[in-house]
């Protein structure tokens, strides 16, 4: 991706496999991110990727300390059939979700995009309940008999001892959304919130695909999630590794 983003048309159709640059043409950034409108792209993306980030995060992790720490009838089953829509494809939902948004009056705005992840995720569900369950009981029984209540012991005692997997989740949350490519092509027709990976993908022409500039397009749009991903890689295995309190 570097040496095809550093050379020319004719660079790229040269045959053989060379690695490295040999005109190292630096313009084809400029050139690149100067073909459609960067910044308001740039904009959407953060605006559909952070909140959701933030809504997952919340979400998850309510419902993972409600399936871990309060006993009700039922509840096994409940959390059996949350982790049995991790079967099902996005594919099989977006058609009766796409009708839903358009009797709604909400296509062609990020709403389609934000407003699922504040009902949380069945993964990041099933990582909080994990890491829950795997700290003391005694910090529930201690803080009921102080007389707190559900709300008030997720929000003051388990959220605060949650930042492995908060850091895991808000991770892998905010590499899905900003990569996401599928909801954005199918909710957005019109150029005013659209996202980065859209703009990836008007590159790409029946014409003819200019390789340099899709390729130093997507080295900046990657760069984020490389650069926060070998960060923070710890604090992802440490997540998901399911390790309770110290």
């Amino acid at each position: 991706m570097v040496a095809s983003a550093l050379r020319t048309r004719a660079g790229v159709a040269r045959g053989g496999v060379w690695l490295w640059p040999v005109q190292w043409r630096w313009s084809n950034f400029g050139d690149g991110l100067s073909s459609f409108p960067f910044w308001r792209y740039l904009g959407n993306s953060l605006l559909s990727t952070l909140i959701p980030v933030v809504a997952v995060v919340v979400s998850s992790s309510l419902v993972g300390f409600a399936f871990a720490r309060i006993r009700a009838r039922g509840s096994g089953l409940l959390f059996a059939i949350v982790l049995s829509t991790l079967l099902l494809p996005q594919e099989v939902t977006i058609v009766p979700q796409f009708i839903l948004f358009k009797n709604l009056h909400m296509i062609n705005t990020l709403y389609p995009i934000i407003l699922p992840t504040f009902f949380g995720g069945a993964f990041f569900i099933f990582l909080f309940r994990q890491f829950y369950l795997g700290m003391p009981e005694s910090l529930t029984d201690a803080a009921l008999m102080d007389g707190a209540g559900w709300f008030r012991i997720w929000f003051s005692i388990y959220l605060p001892l949650s930042r492995p997997v908060i850091i895991a989740t808000g991770l892998l949350q905010f590499m899905g959304y900003w990569n996401n490519f599928f909801q954005p092509v199918i909710y957005l027709s019109t150029d005013r919130w659209k996202t980065l990976p859209l703009a990836l993908a008007g590159f790409q022409s029946v014409h003819g695909t200019d390789i340099p500039l899709l390729m130093a397009t997507a080295l900046v749009i990657t760069l984020p999630c490389v650069l926060i991903f070998f960060l923070a890689q710890r604090h992802i295995i440490d997540g998901i590794s399911f390790t309770g309190s110290k």
